[in-house]
């Protein structure tokens, strides 16, 4: 058992001692307490009982003793009751409370006890506890009668309390042993029954939860143990067949959903610029390539400086257009994606070579420091390539004077970055509006607004993300990422 199920198991086990056993043992010390008192009430009664014997037994002839004024047979009478065992105190008063006679421990005057007067004023016996020269004892009062049915005297018989007591400390003292053993026993067999019925159940069900809560999902609890434990644990058990069967079930949702989106975005971009890329690449493609194959024959010539200068301007602005043109079509075209072994080293030099056409090559190698790792990738060339020239020529179009690009495979990812130290892109732009065809945050005449939304396009092909971040200081990182695939 590990230490996080076993630190659980005992939150059931408190709860099982607090509102179980507690309140039975708390039941039981309160039937036992009810017990004593009854049996200390049936203890006193008997008390009671052989004190009002003895008390009956010689009102009578002390009664006719005190009306023949014969304290002889009275005081005989009180030492033949002080020779019974239990009995350590007797005495005879007159009405007023007044002693006549006595023998052993008694109150010498009772003419200011309440209890003395209540006795001879309704005539009916009274006891109750009562201290004399700091002894204590229980004291059993009587009315003496004479044959005329007048009360003229008061019977005290006098019993130690602590028979009464010792006798109830005695009884008292067996029953709470008895009832701490019960207890003992009961927590010992809560203990045990609950580690052999419930404990062991429970601790295994809280295994298999934290089991899943790791990620596990393909755990399924034991089901055994109680019957209670037994249907939580198949509870748990069909609610993960039923979340595995929901995530299968929304992950295929999910891929109809992405292939729908899909589809949905091409035939927008088709019925966007599909017209209009057909018209132009007929249209412009054949005179741009005329018009760049004469400038190239006669930049052959030997000319004029202020002529060569000029044929240079032009070729540089039909080479722009013919990108211009190779953008729309490399939007409009979607290719299927032919994944090939390629060298991330020569991938970044050829879109550097690609870029040397539209720029001077002596600017790209002064503004691009490089740092690829000789990694082999498997990917659609052309169309990552593609993305690459597109990031790179923002990046040059856009840096102050450094561009880095980094390329690397790590953790099963191809991660391709280009950072420059332009101004970034503005506060508040998203990346869906970036990517949004035609849009762009360059002055008007430059660029198609495409450039982005190609890349975006090549990674979505690729399965992966394009991720725009602008820099701590300065500048913007364009990353490219997507998971390294096996040709098949």
């Amino acid at each position: 058992m590990n230490s996080s199920t076993s630190q659980v198991a005992p939150g059931l086990q408190r709860n099982v001692l607090l509102f179980v056993i507690i309140p039975m043992l708390l039941l039981s010390g309160i039937a036992v307490r009810v017990g004593l008192y009854v049996a200390t009430e049936y203890v006193n009664d008997n008390l009671r009982t052989e004190l009002d014997l003895i008390g009956r037994a010689i009102r009578i002839p002390l009664s006719d003793a005190m009306t023949n004024n014969d304290m002889a047979t009275v005081n005989t009478h009180l030492d033949s009751v002080f020779t019974i065992g239990r009995i350590n105190g007797a005495a005879v008063y007159n009405t007023n409370g007044e002693m006549v006679a006595a023998t052993g421990t008694i109150e010498k005057d009772l003419s200011d006890s309440n209890m003395a007067n209540l006795v001879v004023t309704t005539g009916e016996q009274k006891d109750s506890y009562r201290t004399s020269e700091g002894k204590a004892f229980f004291s059993h009062f009587f009315p003496i009668i004479n044959r005329s049915g007048q009360i003229h005297g008061l019977l005290q018989i006098n019993r130690k309390a602590s028979d009464f007591e010792e006798s109830f400390s005695a009884l008292s003292t067996k029953a709470w042993l008895v009832w701490l053993l019960i207890a003992g026993i009961s927590l010992l067999v809560m203990w045990k029954g609950y580690q052999h019925a419930i404990g062991n159940a429970v601790n295994r069900l809280i295994s298999s939860m934290r089991e899943v809560a790791s990620g596990n999902r393909q755990h399924r609890a034991d089901v055994s143990g109680p019957t209670e434990i037994r249907e939580i644990a198949k509870g748990l058990n069909l609610m993960l067949d039923k979340i595995k069967l929901s995530e299968e079930e929304t992950a295929l949702e999910q891929d109809k959903k992405l292939l729908a989106e899909k589809q949905l975005k091409e035939q927008e971009s088709l019925a966007l610029i599909g017209h209009l890329v057909s018209g132009i690449a007929h249209e412009l493609g054949a005179p741009l390539s005329v018009i760049s194959g004469r400038t190239e024959r006669l930049k052959r010539r030997n000319r004029p400086a202020e002529e060569e200068k000029e044929l240079i301007a032009i070729d540089g602005q039909v080479t722009r257009l013919i990108s211009m043109v190779e953008q729309l079509q490399a939007f409009a075209y979607k290719p299927e994606v032919n994944f090939e072994k390629i060298d991330l080293q020569d991938l970044i030099s050829q879109a550097m070579r690609r870029l040397s056409y539209e720029l001077p090559l002596d600017d790209i190698d002064r503004c691009v420091s490089q740092h690829i790792q000789n990694d082999v990738i498997y990917a659609d060339k052309i169309r990552l390539e593609l993305a690459v020239v597109n990031l790179l020529r923002n990046a040059l179009q856009a840096c102050v004077s450094s561009v880095i690009i980094s390329a690397e495979v790590k953790h099963h990812h191809v991660i391709i970055a280009i950072t420059d130290d332009g101004p970034g892109i503005a506060e508040g732009s998203s990346l869906d509006a970036l990517i949004k065809p035609f849009y762009s945050t360059k002055p008007q005449g430059e660029g198609t607004g495409l450039g982005l939304a190609i890349v975006d396009q090549v990674m979505q092909e690729h399965g992966g993300k394009l991720m725009l971040e602008n820099n701590k200081n300065t500048g913007l990182c364009a990353t490219l990422t997507f998971a390294q695939k096996r040709k098949e």
